[in-house]
């Protein structure tokens, strides 16, 4: 349980979080982070499966048998002497448990409430289970990352679970918190990750709409089928990554490569794109991906090595920065973001 001074631009916030998964613990986190007060409401049994310290940082801890006429009490006293409360379960389960948003309106009326779930409070998939990969599906914004034939991948957590329902969480928290601030009353946000992952489509649906995006990937560069927006294999077997889409950078980055014979003016010609994309593979191919990364890493030519979850604390950039932190037990964890002028990253 931490119990140290808070400081941060959010010192002096109460928050009560339910224990749970993914969104949840880490919106509590980033409150945490810089400087919240959050206490984490645990239940008999603990978590099913264990966060461990990159997310439960920076808060303390309370377990509490919601079953009992004792725990509930205890919750609910403390949930009235807190400023927000978030939680991440299915729609109806708080409210089940006598701690809906409903309890609190007499008695808290600047309660914030904050929910995130995948499909959200309301409409026909709401009580569906599901999990980031599905609500991301629902998005279309699954169907944009999958190579010619392939299907669609993409990384575990990160698009729906925390960039849709975490950082939206936390955004509608604060927006909530502000507007308490002014009228007196909290209220609640409905934070769907379906909703987050929509928004954060926003720029692509831009693009269709000016007729700038095409589904097509022998059409669209995004979709891993130029010769400098993607990444290609090295002597190795590891990987770099290419995004020269600017034609200056792209005119670099051939250059450096050796195709010094390449046409910068025809990035864009689509029917050459195969054809240079083989010879950007075959010229990758010839060095391992730490030569490529001598060669190229600091440059204009839009490159950065691609890295696993345990070099990428050790590259130089995020040394430099602070970017990680070890915990006691020698592991790596990412560090605090983002960063204040009137707070130190220590804070």
């Amino acid at each position: 349980m931490d119990s140290s001074p808070r400081s941060g631009p959010l010192a002096g916030l109460h928050v009560i979080e339910m224990a749970g998964l993914g969104p949840c613990p880490m919106t509590g986190m980033l409150l945490a982070d810089h400087g919240a007060d959050v206490l984490v409401i645990d239940r008999p049994g603990g978590q099913v499966i264990a966060t461990g310290t990159a997310l439960d940082r920076g808060k303390r801890r309370i377990c509490l048998d919601l079953k009992t006429a004792a725990g509930l009490a205890d919750a609910r006293a403390l949930i009235e002497r807190a400023d927000a409360l978030i939680e991440g379960f299915r729609p109806g389960v708080m409210e089940r448990l006598g701690l809906g948003p409903a309890t609190f309106e007499a008695g808290h009326p600047r309660l914030v409430y904050g929910r995130v779930t995948g499909w959200g409070q309301t409409g026909p998939l709401a009580q569906a289970a599901g999990h980031d990969i599905n609500y991301v599906a629902l998005t279309g914004a699954l169907s944009i990352a999958s190579r010619a034939g392939t299907a669609p991948s993409l990384p575990a957590t990160l698009i729906g679970d925390m960039g849709g329902g975490a950082m939206f969480l936390a955004f509608g928290l604060m927006a909530a918190l502000w507007a308490a601030q002014r009228s007196g009353r909290g209220q609640v946000v409905d934070a769907a990750m379906v909703d987050g992952v929509g928004l954060l489509s926003s720029l692509l649906h831009s693009l269709r709409a000016a007729g700038r995006w095409s589904d097509e990937p022998a059409q669209n560069f995004f979709l891993h089928s130029s010769p400098f927006y993607d990444c290609f294999e090295c002597a190795d077997g590891r990987f770099v990554s290419l995004g020269a889409l600017e034609p200056q950078f792209y005119a670099e980055l051939m250059q450096r490569l050796g195709l010094s014979d390449v046409d910068p003016a025809a990035q864009h010609d689509q029917r050459q794109w195969p054809a240079l994309r083989q010879r950007v593979a075959a010229r990758i191919h010839e060095k391992t991906r730490d030569e490529w990364a001598a060669l190229l890493e600091g440059s204009n030519a839009c490159f950065a090595p691609v890295l696993t979850l345990a070099e990428a604390p050790l590259h130089p950039h995020a040394q430099a920065r602070g970017s990680f932190t070890q915990t006691d037990d020698g592991h790596w964890q990412p560090a605090k973001a983002p960063r204040f002028s009137g707070s130190s990253r220590s804070d």
